[in-house]
């Protein structure tokens, strides 16, 4: 019997330990360096599920700024969005597609929690 392929994708990332629970702020940014890039992280408990938490590049791609963890997170048409500080283009934190100008997008990362530690998987 094979695995499916989203479980054999999972297995194949390279987790590796980026911060604590702790070091996050809820509905705010964090940022961390990982493999020579700015990482924005968001965490944002949630009625329904829980806790959601995402990681996408802290590069805002219109300014060139180093400020996507600054931004303000909020909703939508249904998305969970990130608006950059500058140019206030929403980026969905989800696939880090922007909203405004399809032309722009912020580089994601898969992110989990593993009990309090915070990893993140690096290609």
């Amino acid at each position: 019997m094979s695995l499916p392929k989203a479980v054999k994708q999972q297995q194949a990332l390279n987790w590796q330990l980026l911060c604590n629970r702790q070091d996050l702020v809820a509905n705010s940014g964090v940022v961390a360096w990982v493999d020579g890039a700015q990482v924005a992280l968001f965490y944002v408990p949630t009625d329904t599920n829980g806790q959601q938490l995402y990681a996408v590049d802290n590069r805002d791609p219109k300014s060139g700024a180093n400020v996507i963890g600054r931004g303000i997170i909020g909703s939508l048409a249904g998305d969970l969005v990130i608006a950059a500080p500058l140019y206030k283009q929403h980026f969905r934190l989800s696939d880090g597609t922007c909203l405004e100008y399809p032309e722009q997008r912020l580089r994601t990362w898969p992110v989990r929690f593993d009990g309090e530690a915070v990893e993140i998987a690096v290609r």
